[in-house]
């Protein structure tokens, strides 16, 4: 193979990969939840009938009570129904073989280890779906190469809505198959194409170079496709034909300064966006700059995610001027960037325009905490619904300032401090605002902030006061110098929980106290949240009695458990 053509199939496999799609390719034959024999067999009609039929012919079938004193139907019409049924009970046994449920109307295949011979039976069966909407066919890296097989048949499926083709190796041919195809599947409003190193490496203009101008997707995701500048162009080419698009997903692909302006060149061709994530795309503060200025052109966008954009520092002050175009921008997402003060300054003098907002992420940017206090000032703080201030490094005024503001935090649902140690000591200033009638904290995240034993007494009260009903995820882990009795009283008023659905109190690794003191407690606790699903103790000493407690009472509920091997305890855990 020459190098074209090396480029044209997407990476090139090693002799061990070679191997091991061998081996897999075998299991998947011999190894399926029983019984691959059944690929070999055509079920009967009597067999599929007693299966229950197309669930969309079960009431019509209920209906027939007496066969002799109903008119003789149309021979052909038996026929088509007969072959209708035969055809759902395939489609029944080929998905429950792989472990799925079947529906005709949501095809989820994901993670089944589909290989070429599976993707040429799965066309077969597509005549038999003519309801399907959504085909998930993601985490199936031995599709690739093997498209063609499914696409030439996708007419039968012409209601098609969404389509998965997450981490399936795609190959150049592949997107040529699909984009070859996508006038038969017209009604498409959603492609996946995530995690597919084959989409970039230049093959992603074999697809765009298919679609029509009347197509009607709307949301496009190519996450981690190692995109380059010839695939962006061909994006961007695309575009114009995408005037329906509203959520575009760029993120995790090396968009370096001339692939942005390559990008924004033509972002007035989809004027409908409302979602744009451009997370983790190695954007510096010109690539800021360059998406500043083609704001204008996309004012519905309502969703912005720029995070973890780490060589982004000092770009906001050239970008934030122009967020004055989306007036209905509802989150803004900026975590891990490198903020500096002149960044966060620049966001304080625009934050008063942005009257629809409702999340703003700044965590894990330090210079958050010297700034806080401005900011908190300028924003909407009546309706913002998120604000995630983990890892700010948060200064006792930004701390004072922030719990000052809990009183008009009234839409506040999700409020993380995880990671500021200034909380530990001061969590009082944070719940006591709160008021039961008002109150509507679903999240709360508290992990290695120096809580205290007090500061857990803080939550008990709180929770006493009724303000912490609706919460439904508590995160106390890491904070080690808790003593036993704040343990015992948080969990002593469970039912101010009630709504609690994952709780953690795991310690440090380096910690392990034990649970004696205050697993009756929790156990008691326990009965008094329907809701739970998820209990995290991780590194906290439990032994076997104490263990087997604790499975007994979870299992009764389904409550995922989280704890280490049995433990020794030590005589002291670290905050």
């Amino acid at each position: 193979m020459d190098s074209t053509e090396s480029a044209k199939g997407g990476s090139k496999r090693s002799p061990l990969d070679l191997i091991m799609n061998q081996l897999r390719r075998k299991t998947s034959f011999t190894e399926r939840k029983k019984p691959s024999v059944g690929r070999l067999f055509r079920p009967s009609e009597s067999s599929e009938k007693r299966d229950g039929g197309i669930p969309e012919l079960k009431e019509s079938e209920a209906s027939e009570g007496k066969e002799n004193t109903e008119p003789k139907k149309d021979i052909n019409n038996v026929d088509c129904e007969t072959s209708s049924v035969v055809g759902w009970g395939r489609v029944k046994q080929f998905v429950q073989k792989l472990g799925k449920t079947p529906h005709s109307q949501n095809l989820n295949l994901s993670h089944c280890d589909l290989t070429a011979t599976d993707m040429v039976e799965l066309a077969s069966l597509l005549p038999f779906l003519p309801q399907l909407e959504v085909m998930d066919l993601s985490w199936n890296d031995l599709v690739g190469g093997s498209l063609k097989a499914l696409t030439t048949h996708l007419q039968h499926v012409e209601n098609l809505v969404v389509l998965k083709l997450c981490s399936c190796r795609l190959t150049a041919q592949d997107l040529a198959a699909l984009g070859e195809s996508f006038d038969c599947i017209p009604l498409v409003e959603v492609l996946d194409l995530s995690w597919n190193v084959g989409v970039g490496a230049g093959n992603f203009r074999d697809f765009a170079e298919h679609l029509r101008s009347d197509n009607t997707l709307k949301e496009l995701r190519l996450v981690d496709c190692q995109l380059t500048e010839s695939d962006i162009t061909a994006l961007s080419t695309a575009l114009p034909m995408l005037s329906s698009l509203k959520d575009l997903d760029l993120s995790n692909n090396k968009l370096l300064v001339k692939g942005m302006e390559i990008f924004t060149s033509s972002l007035s061709s989809i004027p409908r966006l409302k979602t744009l994530k451009l997370s983790m795309c190695g954007l510096n503060k010109e690539s800021f700059s360059i998406l500043g200025q083609a704001l204008r052109f996309i004012s519905e966008l309502e969703h912005l995610d720029l995070s973890c954009n780490k060589e982004a520092s000092g770009g906001l002050t050239s970008l934030a001027t122009n967020l004055t175009f989306l007036k209905k921008l509802r989150s803004l997402d900026l975590h891990l960037c490198c903020l500096t003060k002149e960044d966060l300054l620049a966001l304080v003098q625009v934050a008063p325009s942005l009257q629809e907002l409702r999340e703003l992420d700044i965590s894990s940017n330090k210079s958050v905490g010297g700034t806080l206090q401005d900011l908190i000032h300028a924003l909407p703080l009546h309706q913002i619904s998120k604000l995630p201030l983990n890892n700010c490094a948060l200064s006792t005024s930004a701390c004072h300032a922030l719990a000052a503001a809990m009183v008009t935090l009234k839409q506040l649902e999700s409020l993380n401090l995880s990671w500021n140690k200034i909380v530990g000591e001061n969590l009082r200033e944070f719940l006591e605002p709160l008021q039961e009638s008002e109150c509507k904290l679903q999240e709360l995240r508290l992990s290695s902030c120096n809580l205290t034993t007090e500061d857990v007494l803080h939550i008990e009260s709180a929770c006493q006061r009724g303000v912490l009903s609706q919460l439904k995820l508590l995160d106390l882990s890491y904070n080690g110098s808790v003593g036993d009795g704040g343990w015992t009283s948080l969990f002593g008023k469970a039912s101010g929980l009630k709504g609690l659905e994952e709780l953690d109190v795991s310690l440090r690794p380096i910690a392990s106290l034990s649970v004696s003191p205050w697993l009756p407690s929790l156990l008691e606790a326990l009965s008094q949240w329907p809701c739970l699903t998820r209990l995290s103790l991780q590194h906290w000493a439990v032994n076997s009695a104490e263990r087997e407690k604790l499975e007994k009472n979870l299992s009764k509920k389904s409550v995922i458990l989280e704890c280490d091997s049995l433990a020794m305890p030590t005589q002291k855990a670290a905050g």
